[in-house]
């Protein structure tokens, strides 16, 4: 019989690429993640990993082993979600994840229709970038997470999470005002080249890079024929209006976080657009407790999308 906590081990292999990122992210010791999974190859019969040089890679028989592992591990959530279902009321901890928009649009909304609605159970919310999230969710860190993703930066396919669309927003340039007035919704007519052309030389403002956000700018000044002067990296919106309106540079915000208007700054829209989702484990969504927050955060932008 397969030991399920190993078949886990081995999805995170698949999923991370290395033992020891493994073992950062489970808590274990190195060794000990080698051990099991030289336990889970006595288990099998045959081969799982292989040497490559420096690194440990799946044979052919043990990527066949993660997809079982993955429709294994989606069934004991679905359980999970049932044995949830049958107790009276909705209570415990609820680990929830959000990107920083998110947490001050969203999430409080959300959060005050699930204090309403189900006073036994308790939100814990940490920020996280979007980016994160699906490796955080099977390593158990986080039940729920809202996450986004951006044209030139989609998501890549991942059959361990589940997602319900929320919300999607346009996104608009950010620049400077002359004499410090406020122009919101600015004609965006016109390409990417000839909406972002005129800021070719200007520093710009971007996420941190390995964000999504900040992805998203790169890739979109590319796409508009020029490499981004990158000056300021900071992953709140509301900053990157601040530092547009004192002329510290030009970035990219989506329209909720263009309300209310930021004194000074210019808002043109653009042909780019940003998804918000409700994303969490496979096999998880009928859990009682992810339910309600699904419907709390549709709750708060108007209702979700499937």
């Amino acid at each position: 019989m397969l030991d399920v906590r190993r078949l886990h081990l081995l999805r995170e292999l698949d999923r991370r690429g290395t033992i020891t990122a493994v073992a950062e992210a489970l808590t274990f010791t190195a060794s000990a993640v080698s051990q099991q999974l030289n336990a889970l190859e006595r288990e099998a019969g045959v081969a799982l990993l292989e040497r490559s040089g420096r690194r440990v890679v799946l044979t052919p028989a043990g990527r066949t082993l993660v997809a079982h592992a993955d429709a294994v591990l989606e069934r004991l959530e679905l359980a999970a979600a049932e044995l949830a279902g049958a107790r009276e009321g909705i209570g415990g901890s609820l680990r929830i994840g959000t990107f920083p928009s998110g947490g001050h649009t969203i999430v409080p909304a959300a959060l005050a229709e699930l204090a309403r609605r189900h006073p036994g159970l308790e939100p814990m919310l940490q920020e996280i970038d979007s980016a994160r999230v699906s490796d955080a969710l099977r390593a158990g860190d986080l039940d729920v997470a809202l996450v986004h993703d951006y044209d030139f930066v989609p998501a890549p396919p991942d059959a361990t999470v589940e997602e319900v669309s929320l919300l999607e927003e346009p996104m608009y340039l950010a620049t400077g005002a002359a004499g410090g007035a406020a122009a919101v919704g600015a004609s965006g007519d016109g390409t990417l080249a000839e909406l972002l052309g005129p800021c070719s030389e200007a520093p710009w403002i971007t996420a941190r890079d390995g964000t999504t956000g900040h992805a998203m700018v790169v890739r979109a000044c590319q796409a508009a024929g020029f490499q981004p002067r990158i000056r300021h990296q900071v992953n709140d919106f509301r900053t990157v209006l601040s530092l547009a309106a004192i002329g510290q540079g030009v970035g990219f915000v989506p329209e909720t976080a263009t309300a209310p208007p930021a004194e000074g700054v210019v808002l043109t829209a653009l042909p780019l657009f940003r998804r918000s989702k409700v994303a969490f484990r496979a096999g998880g969504g009928a859990h009682p407790a992810i339910a309600a927050f699904v419907a709390a955060a549709g709750a708060a932008v108007g209702g979700p999308r499937c």
